[in-house]
């Protein structure tokens, strides 16, 4: 239900006023409810930024060192906060540069608005300075993008980019402003945006597949849950709570599915995946019933399709349509916000429990344990390991931080490790896999939820694609806790070269700086730890830190992530060595 206070901005925004193309987008943004927006100025967004300067009480730019870093910055505020993330640019370089994070918000469903400039219309096409055509290079990875050449367009644009952005499966749009649409004066007004002609953001709900999937539900003697991140972007963590509680079914998550049900929930068997554990990846094909929940059917989670729950019946709970039956074949789809569907599905599923079925999963925990976690969390050895350095944090935040990841070994780990008592606590790249993702959605993050402690857990690869964000963090003062786990090589790399390409470690090894020098060189309090009596303490030293801090663990150089899937394998095929 709107509130009162809505809808008195809104009755405010629709009143007429004569203003330039560029306050009127700086408007537009404060309509749509957007307190913070990351970017980096130039020529062709200029107008724009001196319309910011003027509302910087109302409007805080966070100016990030990349623009790269200001798309992952957006992320990680819009995964945080389940708010639209923005972005702004200038033209050519600054557009291009904004393309990775578009990608990767497009693959993970990341709601973001990307504003970037352009040379003026009378320009376009003639290879202008800085001009080049973001609207035909962001098309594959946006979900709509356009160009305004002329002020009056902006308020609609705006309107409907925030709509889409924001409803049904997220994503990314990037607006693209003409230099003279941004000077040009005209009558502003604004109206939020309810709809789009021809495009439905979430499906009707089908009665008949609801009930065809409880009769498929009730009648299972091994059904299995496997839900991703649409629980979370649809706001419907405790429909599935409810939902998993009556039926007793054990589930698993996806990646980006984590900290939608607390980690140590009993039915919470793990997660699937390449390097998810052991019993969900192995009960897939034994399973007479997969239900799955908001996600996608990712290569990484189902190996070899043609042999992926092959004896099972399959419901697929989505909201896109697009996604099914495009990977696994559903023997009932229903459509639909996953809050509404699970909602209508709650009162015709029977109360069960599945005691047996699940006992099967903590048999192979067990298995799990002895051959790897063990290994992991609790080592013999004198090297530190990547998964004790998560449990002394798991200790040090009770399971109440977010966690944003990077992308490899310590990814992975942390992700396997990390306890989540709260949803949105899991950030990381998917999809896209992105390198450099980490430090700058951490700071994003951080400002979207002050009151919340954020760790960037990072690679010393990925670390050192993007920072030079740790200057962001210099300027805003963000409180972020950066965990870099240095093992001197791009480890996940390695690891595929040390088991697949009989040890040939082609450009892998990293020559390093010294992070704890750049890290003081920014102002940021740092430690270095390369023993295990150290950890625990600056771990603690960290945590209980009301600023920024770096801490940089010197673990085992050639640990593997275990289990396994290896490329082209069955979920059945997972290793643990």
């Amino acid at each position: 239900m709107e509130t009162r206070e809505q809808k008195v901005k809104e009755q405010q925004v629709k009143t007429s006023v004569t203003i330039s193309g560029a306050e009127a987008v700086v408007k537009c943004l404060l309509a749509e409810g957007v307190d913070v927006l990351y970017g980096y100025p130039g020529g062709a967004i200029m107008p724009v930024y001196d319309e910011l300067y003027k509302y910087q009480k109302e409007l805080h730019h966070v100016l990030t060192r990349h623009e790269q870093g200001a798309t992952h910055a957006a992320q990680g505020y819009a995964r945080a906060t389940g708010k639209v993330g923005v972005a702004i640019a200038t033209s050519g370089p600054g557009a291009t540069n904004l393309i990775t994070g578009i990608a990767d918000a497009q693959i993970d469903s990341t709601p973001m608005v990307c504003i970037t400039g352009q040379v003026a219309e009378h320009l376009l096409g003639t290879d202008a300075f800085q001009e080049t055509d973001i609207v035909g290079i962001s098309t594959p990875v946006t979900k709509w993008n356009y160009q305004i050449t002329k002020a009056s367009e902006i308020p609609e644009v705006f309107a409907k980019a925030f709509y889409i952005a924001k409803s049904g499966r997220p994503g990314p749009v990037l607006i693209d402003i003409t230099k003279n649409a941004q000077f040009e004066k005209f009558d502003f007004a604004y109206e939020l945006c309810t709809s789009v002609r021809s495009y439905k953001p979430t499906p009707n709900i089908n009665t008949t597949a609801i009930e065809n999937a409880a009769k498929l539900i009730n009648q299972a003697k091994k059904p299995f849950i496997v839900w991703g991140q649409g629980i979370i972007l649809g706001k419907a963590e405790e429909e599935f709570k409810s939902f998993i509680e009556k039926t007793g079914i054990p589930s698993a998550s996806t990646l980006l599915g984590l900290s939608a049900l607390p980690t140590k929930h009993p039915l919470h068997v793990g997660m699937v995946g390449m390097h998810g554990n052991y019993g969900p990846n192995k009960l897939t094909n034994e399973c007479d019933l997969l239900i799955a929940v908001g996600m996608r059917f990712d290569d990484r989670v189902t190996g070899d399709l043609s042999r992926y729950a092959t004896q099972a019946k399959v419901v697929h709970f989505e909201i896109d349509p697009a996604e099914v039956n495009k990977n696994v074949k559903a023997d009932v789809a229903v459509l639909g916000d996953a809050k509404e569907t699970l909602q209508a599905i709650l009162p015709l599923v029977k109360e069960n429990m599945h005691d047996k079925w699940l006992q099967e999963f903590r048999d192979l925990d067990a298995i799990e344990f002895d051959k790897v976690i063990k290994k992991d969390l609790y080592p013999t050895k004198e090297g530190l390991t990547m998964g004790e350095v998560i449990k002394e944090i798991n200790k040090a935040s009770q399971g109440n931080a977010i966690v944003v990841t990077d992308v490899g070994q310590h990814q992975m780990v942390a992700c396997r490790y990390a306890d989540f008592n709260k949803s949105k606590s899991n950030i990381t790249s998917g999809g896209l896999g992105t390198m450099g993702f980490a430090l700058p959605a951490a700071i994003g993050a951080k400002m979207g939820t002050p009151e919340r402690e954020v760790v960037a857990v990072i690679g010393d690869g990925g670390y050192q694609m993007t920072i030079q964000e740790l200057g962001t963090i210099l300027q805003t003062k963000a409180a972020v806790k950066i965990v870099v786990l240095n093992n001197e090589f791009l480890g996940m790399v390695r690891q595929w070269q040390q088991l697949f390409f009989d040890k040939r470690y082609a450009s892998t090894t990293m020559t390093n700086p010294d992070f704890i020098t750049i890290a003081k060189g920014y102002h940021i309090p740092a430690t270095r730890v390369t023993k295990r009596e150290e950890l625990a303490g600056a771990v603690a030293e960290m945590m209980q830190s009301e600023e920024a801090f770096f801490l940089e663990v010197c673990v085992e150089k050639e640990d593997n992530v275990f289990p396994m899937i290896p490329t082209g394998s069955s979920v059945s095929e997972v290793r643990l060595s």
